[in-house]
């Protein structure tokens, strides 16, 4: 338990970090897996932008790492290639 103020404000924003980065990464997730396991290359086409810009904005805000969203985006784009 907190022992004074700050700590209380610490422990609410911290609180409402966790959860907006949380969602954050549910999302992020979810358009990446949309790509990936897409029936058809027009699918995967169709949603790879969006699942790109949420795995950007993912590793802009420190959500994920650098070397992580590099990963998923280069699978994405080979996902697509061979559809």
């Amino acid at each position: 338990m907190p022992n004074n103020k700050q700590h209380k404000k610490r422990l609410k924003t911290d609180e409402e970090k966790r959860i907006k980065n949380k969602a954050a990464k549910s999302s992020m997730r979810s358009a990446v897996r949309k790509v990936i396991e897409a029936d058809s290359k027009e699918e995967a086409l169709a949603s790879t932008p969006i699942a790109m810009k949420r795995v950007d904005k993912a590793a802009k805000s420190n959500i994920i790492h650098d070397n992580t969203a590099a990963r998923l985006k280069s699978r994405m784009a080979r996902s697509t290639a061979g559809k």
